[in-house]
């Protein structure tokens, strides 16, 4: 279902200039929508030029049938942000219900935020998280409330607008996101969620996070995204930069189960200062084709990194997820777990990169990834890099690829399990060692997700 945005001859008019494929007209056409400052224009138009002289990736999945010209950047809306559930349009409010966000706010969260294809179209955060200074607004409200704040974070020194041809884009065309920043020495214990919702067919979304903890302060931040299935390819290129200060701890967690005609293509980075810690958990299901890569940048004395990653690949499936991490300084530490499923002709791939540099002496890097396969048709590959340029560290990898075997299943039926009973089970304890880590309620979401691709896969 699609629900209809645009019901005006106005806002009909509106949509026609957003149409597919993305040029400069495009992407000038957003920065005046959004009513923006001339700097994020510049910073737009000249991601824009490289985007255009920057050639596909050569290396990893193919993206041969991803059209970029069939793609429409940007679906303007004429909603007004809310604050409350009751005041956003009936249909798209049912759609979040059924996602459960609005109760997972009553029950759980300090802050939701959601946004529907273009546009957050909710926005709320805890009064006694607002007395404390912390601040949540989608990144285009923050934008205008906190100009200079954003001005400091926006894709300058964590992501790069060359960083790769995706990122240029995603600056180019970003619309929506979240923008937080946690005060000195507070500490959020309620966590903060944001979802996405792709509904546009053919459409893309690009949404942009900022998370900020200076110094000794503490937040986790939970992120959902979802889209239905359509016949064309639908692109998601989104983007998250967070800035973890001294001694600040930062829990990001993701549970991305987008349609299977969607290409993923992430990027996320952590700039890491000393003896600050970023915890990145992920869960992925769905999309055809998915390339995430979480880097961590240590840069401080003690910094830490942790990142423990979950992805199942079914039919028609390409998931290309694992970590990147690079210690600058000295006594840095990382911690790189990732965990694949394939099935049923699925391809699922660990890429992970671990660096450490001349003067990250003493500092230890571990990296761990397991794969489970279930049948013969699907296939597990892996491709570890380790760059070590001082022998005064410590680095281990360790690389494990398991085939589900008829002996697992006849012992596990001999307990009452049928074979879908026995291979939920199996892959359930394969899997939970993400899943504990996840509050009680999206662990809930996780296994109904596995237990959704197992009947589909």
């Amino acid at each position: 279902m699609i629900f209809n945005l645009f019901n005006s001859k106005k806002n009909l008019k509106k949509e026609e200039d957003f149409s597919f494929g993305l040029t400069k007209k495009l992407v000038k056409s957003i920065s005046k929508d959004k009513k923006e400052p001339k700097w994020m224009l510049k910073k737009r138009l000249e991601a824009f030029a490289v985007y255009k002289s920057t050639p596909l990736p050569n290396w990893g999945p193919s993206l041969k049938d991803l059209n970029l010209n069939e793609i429409v950047y940007y679906v303007p809306s004429n909603l007004k942000e809310q604050s409350s559930w009751e005041k956003v349009p009936k249909e798209i409010a049912e759609t979040f219900e059924k996602l459960g966000i609005p109760k997972a706010e009553k029950e759980y969260l300090g802050g939701v935020g959601a946004q529907y294809d273009s546009g957050v179209i909710y926005h709320s955060i805890k009064e006694s998280l607002k007395k404390q200074g912390v601040i949540f607004e989608n990144l285009d409200t923050a934008l205008k409330l906190y100009p200079d704040l954003v001005k400091k974070y926006f894709m300058n020194d964590c992501i790069k607008i060359n960083e790769h041809k995706f990122a240029s884009l995603h600056a180019a065309c970003f619309s929506g996101g979240t923008f937080i920043y946690v005060p000195k020495g507070v500490e959020v214990r309620m966590p903060l969620q944001s979802y996405f919702r792709m509904n546009k067919e053919k459409g893309g979304q690009f949404e942009h996070t900022i998370i900020v903890a200076d110094e000794n302060s503490y937040v986790e931040y939970i992120e959902g995204c979802s889209a239905p299935r359509y016949s064309f390819s639908a692109l998601h290129a989104g983007g998250v930069e967070i800035f973890v200060g001294k001694g600040a701890k930062v829990k990001y967690s993701s549970i991305e189960n987008w349609s299977k005609n969607v290409y993923n293509l992430n990027t996320k980075k952590a700039l890491v200062f000393e003896r600050g810690e970023i915890e990145w958990l992920n869960g992925n299901t769905g999309s055809s084709t998915t390339m995430l890569y979480p880097s961590s940048i240590l840069l401080g004395e003690y910094a830490r990194s942790e990142s423990l990653g979950i992805a199942m690949a079914g039919k028609g499936q390409f998931q290309d997820v694992g970590s990147k991490v690079v210690h600058i300084a000295p006594n840095t530490y990382s911690v790189i777990k990732s965990k694949s499923i394939a099935k049923n002709g699925g391809v699922s791939n660990y890429r992970g990169f671990v660096e450490i540099g001349k003067k990250a002496k003493n500092s230890k890097a571990v990296v761990n990834c397991d794969t489970l396969i279930l049948d013969e048709n699907s296939k597990a590959l892996a491709v570890p890099v380790n760059k070590v340029s001082n022998q005064d560290v410590e680095i281990s990898h360790e690389a494990k690829v398991g085939q589900l075997s008829l002996k697992e299943i006849f012992y596990t039926n001999l307990h009452g399990f049928d074979e879908y009973g026995a291979q939920r089970l199996i892959i359930g304890g394969f899997a939970n060692e993400v899943i504990k880590k996840l509050p009680l309620e999206y662990a809930i979401e996780l296994n109904k997700l596995i237990d959704l691709e197992i009947e589909g896969m």
